[in-house]
């Protein structure tokens, strides 16, 4: 099996003025192995969206290993860190996290603009993206012209523009309705098992993290 997330003794701390040093995650080991639809979940302040950063790449663990794709995450510079997130990771956040005055298609286009594609073949991807998750119609709508799931479906398409291995879902529903969360969700479980993405969802719905083939829970910075 090919591991694609794998980290010993993941500890992260915040100094906040001594002694007043924050322990939010303490000796975390976890492996998702590639192709996983793994879910962590956790109340608010148990650590997840820390973890979450450190998977991602956005941020670096005070002590303990991680390695992506075997490549140790610690030893490699920050640029080079930054080419990591943008050809391997996708993200997905509950605030969409859209450009407002870029339409969906633009929104679609920046990470491959980051990647060095030509404008030919990032506006091509970008509408293919956009018809994958329904969104064709609206490639030319302002974020401001779209409803909630709307957006968020704008999102995963442009999480998929590079064509990373994993998507990282930080409560991707959370600000979302049922009917239209639901809708959201079966995307995640279409590029699972169509596309054999390894999906990470972070989220605090247990029913949500039932659908996943694998539930990590983490409490006061430690799995339980």
């Amino acid at each position: 099996m090919d591991n694609v997330i794998e980290m010993n003794n993941i500890s992260k701390s915040f100094f906040i003025g001594s002694p007043n040093e924050l322990h939010v995650l303490k000796q975390i080991g976890m492996t998702i192995i590639k192709g996983e639809f793994v879910s962590v979940v956790g109340q608010s302040g148990s650590g997840k969206s820390t973890l979450m950063n450190i998977i991602g790449a956005l941020d670096r663990p005070t002590s303990g290993e991680y390695r992506l794709d075997d490549i140790d995450l610690s030893q490699i510079s920050e640029d080079d860190l930054s080419d990591i997130r943008n050809q391997k990771i996708g993200f997905v956040f509950q605030t969409f996290n859209l450009i407002p005055r870029s339409n969906a298609l633009r929104n679609v286009e920046i990470p491959m603009l980051y990647n060095g594609l030509n404008s030919g073949k990032r506006v091509n991807r970008a509408k293919e993206l956009l018809d994958m998750v329904g969104m064709g119609d609206r490639m030319n709508h302002l974020p401001n012209e779209l409803s909630g799931g709307q957006k968020q479906r704008v999102a995963i398409a442009r999480s998929m523009a590079n064509n990373p291995s994993i998507i990282l879902a930080d409560e991707p529903t959370g600000a979302l309705d049922s009917q239209t969360g639901r809708m959201v969700m079966d995307i995640f479980h279409r590029l699972h098992k169509e596309e054999g993405k390894t999906i990470v969802l972070i989220t605090h719905n247990k029913e949500l993290a039932n659908e996943t083939e694998r539930v990590i829970t983490i409490k006061d910075g430690e799995i339980i």
